[in-house]
């Protein structure tokens, strides 16, 4: 008989999302076969994660946490909106964003990070997977940091403290005081969570982004049938409109929707007798980016019943 491993056990339960006893019995029956444990915990019906894990998990929560002057960010996704209701999952997601502050942002790097009730960060997502029933996925990670000043949060749509649909971390870097710049950072944060800025500032827009918007700026000035030198203009008017809507420190500031948020932060730094840069920010939004697949809930009702979609009575 083969020799069963702590280390194949474990393999078998991250792989799975199994019982310990369970995957012992597998590796045991299989002679310590990885694949053919796998197999055999999948035909008794025991390889809970396996089965969850095509699923598309887009919902779940995005959680923060800021310590001095350092604060992170964390998505974590599960398949509906339901889990991010649920305690267990809430605070994994605690958990893993204080991690975040320790560990960093490299996200398959933190799921080998010791979790703190015991195990891997990825055992314990493992776990979750297993017994909520749902698949979840640690989807990215970031961090922002200053050397004199503070990182703010603020998190919109909370479902519990520190978490919720879209989470926003500010970066101000200043010598003044930590009650101005907390007051400073949390309404800048409430604006970048509404207006959602693709980059601190013009400079810092993505070049394709741009490259894909000039395209578009171009067709639509071409079909107003200008002469050439007049559509140049017309394109440039354009671009030069999207990078001061799409710019953080040029966006018009959601609280009165006139004074730049330069001005803001410029105005603010004068009160508070020190001058205030707006060194960075963070926008997670639960999970955009993510393609949902679309369903039909009666149909998965019947299925689920075993019968056919009601037909419609004539």
């Amino acid at each position: 008989m083969a020799e069963i491993t702590a280390a194949s056990v474990k393999e078998l339960r991250e792989r799975t999302g199994a019982g310990m006893m369970d995957c012992k019995k597998a590796l045991a029956e299989n002679q310590g076969d990885m694949e053919a444990s796998i197999d055999w915990l999948r035909a008794k019906g025991l390889s809970a994660a396996a089965k969850k894990a095509g699923r598309t998990a887009a919902e779940g929560l995005v959680g923060v946490a800021v310590e001095g002057t350092k604060g992170a960010a964390v998505e974590v996704n599960s398949e509906t909106d339901f889990v991010a209701k649920n305690e267990q999952f809430q605070q994994f997601v605690g958990n893993v964003a204080q991690l975040v502050l320790k560990n960093g942002t490299d996200v398959e790097a933190l799921k080998s990070a010791a979790y703190p009730t015991g195990g891997t960060v990825q055992e314990k997502l493992t776990d979750n997977i297993a017994t909520i029933g749902e698949n979840q996925s640690l989807r990215r990670a970031s961090v922002l940091e200053v050397q004199q000043g503070i990182v703010v949060s603020y998190v919109h749509n909370a479902a519990a403290p520190n978490m919720g649909k879209i989470g926003v971390l500010v970066a101000l870097e200043s010598a003044a005081s930590s009650d101005a710049l907390q007051a400073l950072g949390k309404q800048i944060a409430m604006h970048i969570a509404a207006a959602n800025p693709l980059a601190l500032d013009a400079e810092g827009l993505d070049a394709d982004l741009l490259a894909r918007e000039k395209a578009i700026a171009m067709d639509k000035a071409n079909e107003s049938g200008k002469p050439a030198n007049i559509v140049e203009k017309m394109v440039e008017g354009s671009m030069a409109k999207f990078r001061k809507e799409n710019a953080l420190l040029s966006q018009l500031f959601v609280m009165d929707n006139k004074t730049p948020v330069a001005d803001v932060v410029g105005a603010a730094g004068k009160d508070a007798g020190s001058p205030i840069k707006l060194a960075g920010f963070v926008r997670f939004q639960l999970g955009e980016g993510i393609e949902k697949k679309e369903s039909d809930f009666a149909a998965e009702v019947a299925a689920a019943a075993g019968t056919n979609k009601a037909e419609p009575v004539a």
